[in-house]
């Protein structure tokens, strides 16, 4: 198992409903083992199995949201 951290910057979040949206979204990611997400600075730290899931994957489950994850 090889953890790893990402750093996503989540744009169009505009409450805590929308950051526990994301959090929850990406907690139950196979894969994800633990989740952060900050509205403030509009960011989600996420520690991951990179065996399981890629950073690109956990972008798209955001943006299957509705929220922007620029490159």
């Amino acid at each position: 198992m090889a953890i790893e951290i990402l750093q996503l910057s989540v744009q169009g979040m505009t409450c805590g409903n929308c950051a526990r949206s994301v959090e929850r979204t990406l907690s139950s990611t196979p894969g994800v083992t633990k989740v952060s997400v900050d509205l403030p600075s509009a960011r989600a730290t996420v520690e991951y199995d990179v065996d399981l899931i890629t950073p690109e994957a956990l972008a798209n489950a955001v943006r299957d949201l509705g929220y922007e994850v620029p490159v």
